[in-house]
């Protein structure tokens, strides 16, 4: 399922007077659908002396990212994500399915949770090539769109060899993708239902595939709908607080604020 672009930047908590960089997200072809989610391309640009935090509630998937000073394959971040952008660079990032980091580690992805690894050490793989090829073209101008594109293919035939996504693998995506589509989703039991598994055989799968459980991706599905919501300029605590199902707004204003670093109110503030 394609998302809309307010969708997909629900979990990026910019701060909207940062200037500094630009991302062009694109989707991934039809065939890596199972596989992936889409592209993200940053080309930032920081003057001398400053920097530019960039914080994520990241979506319970894998992540592959080739840059111009690393290369790597990162688990599910658990708390919130913390990028440092300095300087000039860039990167060519692909969101994957909650499917495919076993497809790609061959071992539960548990054991990736808040850790990432160089792309080279995967064996499923072939990581020094797929970096040397997106340097080459992305370096001379990582603007380009056209360079961009190239980059982007080069990553989708280093995924394609992965294919057909495993029984098992397509359970997961779709639910991960009902939690994140469902709002009115607050109960794991009622996701157990949906899908005719009991709570621990749900336990067991996600432990595997995405290396987190269920209470976490409902937690998870709701802070980043807050998120949202909240950039709206005409939006109530109180109200936010009731729509995503809390049971006042000081829970919310909890449940936010350690997650984020931020109350509801300072979030929301950025964007009047």
């Amino acid at each position: 399922m394609r998302r809309a672009a307010r969708d997909v930047e629900r979990a990026h908590l910019v701060d909207p007077a940062d200037r500094t960089w630009t991302i062009a997200r694109t989707s991934v072809s039809p065939d890596l659908t199972d596989l992936a989610r889409r592209f993200w391309v940053p080309v930032w640009d920081v003057p001398e002396g400053r920097d530019s935090v960039q914080r994520v509630l990241q979506y319970p998937v894998c992540l592959v990212v080739v840059s111009d000073t690393y290369t790597r394959f990162y688990g599910v971040v658990s708390g919130l994500s913390h990028t440092m952008l300095t300087g000039r660079g860039w990167a060519v990032g692909v969101m994957l399915q909650p499917a495919a980091g076993h497809l790609l580690t061959r071992e539960p992805v548990r054991r990736m949770t808040d850790r990432f690894v160089d792309l080279t050490t995967l064996a499923t793989l072939d990581g020094e090539s797929l970096t040397h090829r997106v340097r080459s073209l992305m370096r001379p101008d990582p603007r380009s769109s056209e360079a961009q594109a190239k980059a982007r293919e080069v990553v989708e035939d280093a995924l394609r060899p992965l294919l057909p996504v495993d029984d098992e693998g397509l359970l997961v995506n779709a639910i991960i993708e009902n939690v994140e589509t469902s709002p009115e989703l607050l109960r794991v039991d009622d996701l157990c239902d949906r899908f005719d598994i009991s709570e621990r055989t749900l336990q067991r799968l996600l432990d595997k595939r995405i290396g987190l459980g269920p209470k976490w991706l409902i937690r998870r599905r709701r802070l980043q709908e807050a998120a949202e919501r909240l950039r709206d300029s005409g939006a109530e605590l109180a109200g936010v607080a009731v729509e995503l199902g809390y049971a006042d707004q000081a829970h919310f204003t909890r449940d936010f604020r350690t997650a984020t670093g931020m109350t509801p109110g300072e979030f929301a503030s950025r964007f009047r």
